[in-house]
């Protein structure tokens, strides 16, 4: 048989943080013809993590434009799509996750009656606003797909009790393998004043909050519990890499500016982020990867949503969910940074997303899939 043309397509940071360890496993095995395409539906913060994997893309579409919507990124991705569709010919396209990038490229796909992977397949909320675009787009991309890359146990079952029961591989979460690249013993940050705070003594409490089902009042509750925090806590800096979108710098600023242990910075890139949570106390996150991402750093996360599509975590005890509210995210951060018993508890608790070695069984389920091997890929066992 003829070497199989497998096409990657993200758009955003994290996608590219989960597919580029995945897209170089393809690049190396014998039997497969490894392309890359790229939407930039987030330029530069997509740019940084290719430049980190030494990753070229063989596509990139470059759609990211001031104040985009949903339905501009969605119409400009599947048209581009197709153009590269059209040009590449894959044997299969591999969309991570639930971006409008993914289910673009999903849609485009299945236009073109090419098969579709689907990396971190199967979470689930169940409530189609929230996350929101992120459940639908997930939940859409699941029905199109063929092949089914689901990160846990739960999140198979969450497929097979919507009656998709095909092409179901179980694999671990590929963002652990992204860590064994990016964290480093003796990480320098480019801001000397990050360095220094990162090796301090001080309790670092590493916070993001972008997510559009926040805006508005959700996000100043949340904005007004981080400044609380830092009042009652001393001890205690937080470190808050802000979004670049518009809403989120302006409530960020209006409500942390001026605290001396408060610090907005800029967006990070995926090394510094991922060295800066290695050295933290504690990540508050409305994010979805730094929920499997902490965990395996042995670091405590408090979710800033209402719901989590990963209940994995909360089940584990390495993730809570601390809401929206400005009371009980407080309370919730007081407990674990006074009580060092219930910090312990969450610290030592096993990751469930990953043992590091997803992309090798995604590599072998395509394998599989294709007739490149004789056996089916070992599962991930959590």
């Amino acid at each position: 048989m003829n070497e199989i043309k497998v096409m990657t397509v993200f758009g955003t940071r994290p996608e590219a943080i989960k597919m580029a360890p995945l897209a170089l496993e393809l690049a190396k095995r014998p039997g497969f013809d490894a392309l890359c395409c790229v939407t930039a539906q987030h330029r530069e913060m997509l740019d940084s993590v290719l430049d980190i994997f030494s990753l070229e893309p063989d596509y990139d579409l470059d759609i990211m434009e001031p104040r985009q919507t949903l339905s501009t990124i969605t119409s400009k991705c599947l048209t581009g799509m197709d153009r590269v569709l059209e040009a590449a010919k894959p044997d299969l396209v591999l969309v991570h996750g639930d971006t409008s990038t993914t289910f673009a490229g999903a849609l485009a796909a299945f236009y073109h009656k090419i098969p579709v992977g689907h990396v971190e397949a199967g979470l689930r909320t169940y409530d189609k606003w929230s996350p929101y675009p992120e459940e639908m787009d997930r939940k859409m991309v699941g029905a199109i797909a063929d092949l089914h890359f689901c990160p846990t146990p739960s999140n198979r079952e969450n497929l097979i009790r919507e009656h998709i029961t095909e092409g179901i591989y179980l694999t671990g979460n590929t963002v652990i393998d992204a860590l064994s690249t990016t964290v480093i013993k003796d990480f320098h940050f480019t801001e000397k004043a990050l360095d220094v705070l990162s090796r301090s003594d001080r309790k670092l409490i590493l916070v993001t909050c972008h997510r559009r089902e926040n805006y508005g009042q959700p996000m100043t509750a949340i904005m007004t519990a981080l400044r609380r925090i830092a009042d009652a806590f001393p001890e205690t800096e937080l470190v808050y890499p802000v979004h670049l979108s518009p809403v989120v710098q302006e409530t960020a600023h209006r409500y942390l500016d001026g605290h001396p242990r408060i610090h907005l910075i800029a967006p990070l890139d995926v090394r510094e982020m991922h060295n800066l949570m290695a050295r933290c106390c504690l990540v508050m996150t409305d994010s979805g990867g730094l929920q499997e991402e902490a965990p395996a750093l042995g670091k405590p996360v408090l979710v800033l949503r209402r719901e989590t599509e990963r209940p994995e975590a909360v089940a584990a005890g390495t993730v809570r969910l601390a809401g929206v509210e400005e009371e009980t995210i407080f309370q919730m951060a007081a407990q674990l940074l006074s009580d060092q018993s219930e910090y312990d508890k969450m610290a030592h608790a096993a990751n469930p997303y990953g043992d590091g070695h997803a992309c090798r069984r995604i590599a072998d389920a395509i394998a599989w899939h294709f007739g490149l091997r004789e056996t089916p890929p070992e599962e991930f066992r959590p």
